[in-house]
């Protein structure tokens, strides 16, 4: 069992900046596979990027070159850096994490707005 929690999201500019947080319940070294989702109303939630537990990782095409993803396993918190923001970023973003064999664990979302 995993528990998560996201923090960081908030209203920013065109162009700004933010980092999003995952806080786990237990230790993330035996997460296999963890990952920031998105969703708009109305919307398919969307993967947005995915870490390892060997620290390999994947974007969206949307967001390569703007977002990044890491982990700090002595915290037990998954980050995502999101710079250069658009307001077709704006959504509300989810914590994932897989932990087989048990089905995925998902955190209550949090919600990032971008004004033009």
């Amino acid at each position: 069992q995993v528990q998560l929690v996201e923090s960081g999201g908030g209203l920013v500019q065109s162009g700004g900046s933010l980092r999003l947080s995952c806080a786990a319940s237990t230790s993330i070294s035996t997460i296999s596979v963890m990952a920031w989702y998105r969703q708009v109303p109305g919307k398919q939630r969307e993967l947005v990027a995915f870490i390892t537990s060997v620290d390999m990782t994947k974007y969206v095409d949307s967001v390569k070159g703007r977002f990044t993803i890491s982990r700090d396993v002595a915290k037990n918190t998954m980050y995502l850096h999101m710079n250069n923001l658009k307001p077709e970023d704006t959504a509300v973003y989810y914590c994932n994490a897989e932990k087989p064999p048990y089905p995925a664990f998902w955190g209550q979302g949090t919600q990032v707005t971008v004004s033009s």
